[in-house]
């Protein structure tokens, strides 16, 4: 999912660079996230939260990371969640 519209970085772009160990200063240097109208910051500081810290980086596939959908986005009335969500 498109995280920051203005720069077009997914949650998966911010989940990698954040379980590589990258602060989220980091990240908004490298990738230019919450540069411009500000309007995703908080939702990419919560994914850089849930990914960063603590998980080991050579035990994660970044192709079948899975990363939860911050709390600001699973609720948001744009969020329609899929049928296989609720399962």
């Amino acid at each position: 999912m498109i995280v920051c519209v203005c720069r077009r970085v997914s949650d998966r772009d911010i989940a990698r660079h954040a379980r590589a160990g990258m602060s989220f200063d980091d990240i908004q240097f490298e990738l230019g996230v919450a540069t411009q109208c500000g309007q995703c910051e908080c939702t990419a500081r919560e994914v850089v939260a849930q990914c960063g810290g603590g998980h080991a980086v050579a035990a994660l596939r970044q192709e079948t990371a899975v990363v939860q959908l911050a709390p600001s986005i699973r609720e948001s009335k744009a969020w329609a969640p899929s049928p296989s969500a609720a399962a």
